[in-house]
């Protein structure tokens, strides 16, 4: 069994003392998906690696997305095969990493009259997916005539539909696998920190030797020096590059992506679906435990990037969508029970419009040294990483003679994924922890929902959770749930644990209504704080509920 390994801001002051005292080979700037998957490939070659993360860990872009690791099938649309090969080879390994976390999930493509993709091309297109991506078995595209697609959704619309492409996919909790990969790389050595935020760039010989970091929770700054540094801070890449005096050729196009979410009773899909848009775009539908989700938007964005929220033209656009593929449903504004909006960190180019801009990654290097990474995709993470680590390997090799391993990523399973080889161990898992704990009233819901976040890191909550003396189960299992990822996985307030670890704001908002003064208490008790910041955290707390579930015309 995989030890966890202590990664707590219980001892801050510790891990600020080893990030000044140690000299790195690498500091990673941004703990998103990139920068996580950056420190794990960086520090399984062998490299001394730091990362740090301006807010909490994932709390950009990396857990704003459609949750899909997928293969892009749109961009064989624009005969980008590259891309398409690449992430669609991509969701097989990432499964095999963490099978609890990236889930199997067939996807429905409806063939309608006048829609995007006609039968014969979508036959072709789906053919030649499975060719790029490598894609075997059961999972092989399937084309289906209107009676096949109708058994699978009924919701589907009988007048205007002429059959369906059936493919796979994967789904995943992006946040979650970006602190998965943090995790694995402390197992080969590396130093993380949340709210830590590089405010300048410490130089040697003209050349990047570190970083000044900003210590956001107590303000002090301190220095951690390195002979390279990596900027993955995704939408806000162009400012550390000027910081660095830098920001020369190419640019970041930053667009806007918002999803909504429903009760499933409300949206009440059987099946994922992938469906036209009458504006020419395609959208994702979703459903996930006791919700389904639809998305997302595509559209340019200048604003404040740490203000980022759904507004009401974004909602308006997805529920007329979302009513016009399925005519028996007749959403509402107040329908939506939850929301998220997110950032796009895509390269410019002109006279492209937000959704015809490349999904590829572009790595950057700038006169003094400062390698910064940007684009690319939620699917694509690893090799991404692998791309920008093979930068430093021919630096170091270069500078000091020093060779390095090849990346062997594909081969490390992530944190939580203790001995699952298939998915149908995970699926036995399962049922094993709903065993345990069905007598105690809770669902196969709840089963699903521990393992699906945690894999086998679940048996650790599970002995908390024992050991508490709370007598609503739910509070207790929470309770567990938070000891762990303030232990495990560097949860500083309640944000963090309500959104970020757990997803509960976006898929089981109640939730978080119920929990909220528990946790708060839990919080108080563990970390001293006082009445005032407990305050402070219920506030915010309540303000988030509101930002993203109430979109009446008021609010805007």
């Amino acid at each position: 069994m995989v030890k966890n390994i202590k990664f707590s801001n219980l001892d801050r002051k510790k891990t600020i003392e080893t990030l000044t005292k140690t000299e790195y080979d690498l500091v990673v700037i941004g703990g998103g998906i990139t920068g996580g998957g950056i420190a794990l490939d960086a520090a399984s070659r062998g490299l001394k690696v730091a990362l740090v993360e301006k807010g909490d860990f994932a709390s950009g872009t990396s857990s704003k997305s459609t949750k899909l690791i997928h293969g892009g099938l749109r961009y064989l649309k624009q005969f980008d095969f590259w891309l398409v090969k690449e992430v669609g080879s991509e969701r097989a390994i990432v499964h095999k990493l963490a099978p609890h976390l990236v889930l199997p999930e067939k996807m429905l493509l409806p063939l309608i009259e006048h829609g995007s993709y006609g039968k014969w091309l979508t036959s072709i297109g789906l053919k030649v997916y499975d060719i790029l991506a490598q894609v075997e078995g059961e999972d092989k595209r399937k084309m289906l005539d209107k009676k096949e697609a109708l058994k699978l959704e009924p919701l589907l619309p009988k007048k205007i539909l002429k059959g369906a492409g059936y493919y796979a996919e994967y789904r995943t909790d992006d946040a979650r696998l970006t602190i998965e990969n943090i995790k694995t790389s402390l197992q080969f050595g590396a130093q993380a920190l949340n709210y830590a935020a590089v405010d300048d760039f410490i130089y040697n010989d003209e050349k990047v030797a570190g970083v000044n970091v900003k210590d956001v929770l107590s303000n002090k700054t301190f220095a951690i020096k390195s002979k390279y540094v990596i900027s993955a801070a995704g939408p806000w890449v162009d400012d550390l590059r000027s910081v660095n005096n830098s920001k020369k050729g190419k640019q970041l196009h930053l667009t806007k992506g918002v999803h909504l979410v429903f009760p499933k009773e409300k949206l009440p899909i059987k099946q994922s679906v992938y469906f036209d848009v009458p504006d020419g775009r395609m959208m994702f539908a979703i459903p996930r435990g006791k919700v389904t989700y639809i998305g997302t938007t595509d559209t340019n964005f200048s604003k404040d990037k740490n203000e980022v929220r759904t507004d009401l033209a974004d909602a308006i656009y997805l529920i007329s969508a979302v009513n016009n593929m399925f005519p028996k449903i007749n959403l509402e504004m107040e329908d939506i029970i939850s929301s998220w909006a997110g950032l796009r960190p895509l390269i410019h180019e002109e006279g492209k419009s937000a959704s015809e801009l490349s999904r590829k990654d572009e790595i950057f290097t700038s006169d003094t040294g400062l390698i910064s990474i940007a684009g690319g995709k939620l699917t694509g993470y690893r090799k991404m990483a692998e791309r920008v680590v093979d930068r430093i390997a021919k630096k170091m090799e270069e500078d000091d003679n020093r060779q390095l391993k090849e990346c062997y990523t594909e081969d490390i399973p992530l944190s939580g994924n203790d001995g699952f080889k298939k998915f149908k161990q995970v699926t036995k898992y399962i049922s094993d922890v709903y065993d345990g704990i069905k007598p105690e009233g809770f669902t196969e819901h709840d089963a699903w929902a521990l393992v699906t976040r945690y894999g086998k890191q679940t048996d650790t909550i599970l002995k908390t959770y024992r050991s508490l003396k709370d007598t609503d189960q739910y509070v207790r299992m929470a309770k567990a749930e938070l000891r762990f990822c303030i232990d495990y996985e560097m949860v500083q307030n309640p944000m963090d644990f309500f959104i970020r670890r757990t997803g509960r704001l976006y898929f089981d908002i109640d939730s978080v209504r119920n929990l909220m003064e528990p946790i708060l208490e839990e919080f108080k008790a563990i970390y001293k704080v006082e009445d005032t910041q407990i305050i402070e955290w219920r506030e915010t707390l309540q303000a988030e509920l509101q930002e993203h579930s109430n979109f009446s015309l008021e609010r805007n």
